[in-house]
């Protein structure tokens, strides 16, 4: 008897753990990543008009009432830099936002992340970390990866790789392509970024891009994206909006 009990019990801790796996997963409309770029070419002042968009994104009556709106009324979401292809760097873990207190722990916790800045441009690197992001604590009913940057892939491996396996994972991908008007010697050539992200990097049911006329235009175009992102059931809208400062 003892040794059936032992066995039983052996064979049933597997599933108590499945169990219980599947249960500290809590249910949330939509899991959010916010990945923003670091690299090089976005200098201080810019690295903190993204800083501030993202933190008065969450402060916005609107974009909570957007929340609330939903079958659940709550959605999870992170934050992260990223540049080279190995450089992510957690700013804001998991968080659930279900109203304003919650809005204003995400915004205070992004006032308080560290800025840094570093060398090149790897979105498919961003990609890859994103995507690894998923199934920590929270299920959405959409996984979604908000990609913000001013520059066209230059680390790591290519971009239709990573964004393959992305949305093979059911990931949706949307962009936010800031548009720096300030001549750079490493932009000679390359493709016009809006023009880029909408062809290489967005992807997924009801994927969009979000167009950033400048980092001035910023904080605008991403409550705008959010608040869209976090839609229960988005409506249809243009695949590319433009904001302007």
């Amino acid at each position: 008897m003892s040794r059936r009990l032992v066995l039983g019990s052996a064979l049933a801790a597997p599933l108590i753990l499945r169990t219980g796996s599947a249960r500290a997963q809590e249910p949330v409309d939509v899991e959010l990543v916010l990945a923003v770029d670091v690299s090089r070419s976005v200098d201080e002042i810019e690295q903190e008009l993204q800083f501030n968009g993202y933190a008065a994104a969450f402060r916005d009556p609107k974009l909570l009432e957007g929340i609330a709106g939903g079958p659940l009324g709550q959605i999870a979401v992170t934050m992260f830099t990223w540049s080279d292809w190995h450089i992510q760097e957690m700013m804001v873990p998991w968080m659930k936002i279900d109203g304003p207190a919650a809005g204003e722990r995400f915004a205070a916790a992004v006032d308080a992340a560290p800025r840094r800045t570093w060398l090149y441009t790897s979105i498919s690197g961003a990609m890859d970390y994103a995507s690894k992001l998923f199934g920590q604590g929270y299920e959405g009913t959409r996984k979604v990866v908000d990609i913000s940057g001013d520059g066209v892939n230059n680390s790591g491996r290519p971009v239709a790789d990573a964004r393959a396996e992305a949305l093979e994972k059911g990931i949706v991908l949307n962009g936010l392509a800031v548009l720096d008007r300030t001549p750079t010697p490493w932009a000679a050539g390359l493709p016009p970024l809006d023009d880029y992200y909408r062809t290489e990097v967005i992807g997924g049911p009801g994927a969009f891009l979000m167009v950033a006329e400048g980092f001035e235009a910023f904080e605008t175009a991403v409550k705008r994206k959010i608040i869209r992102e976090i839609a229960s059931v988005p409506a249809p809208g243009p695949l590319v909006e433009r904001v302007y400062a």
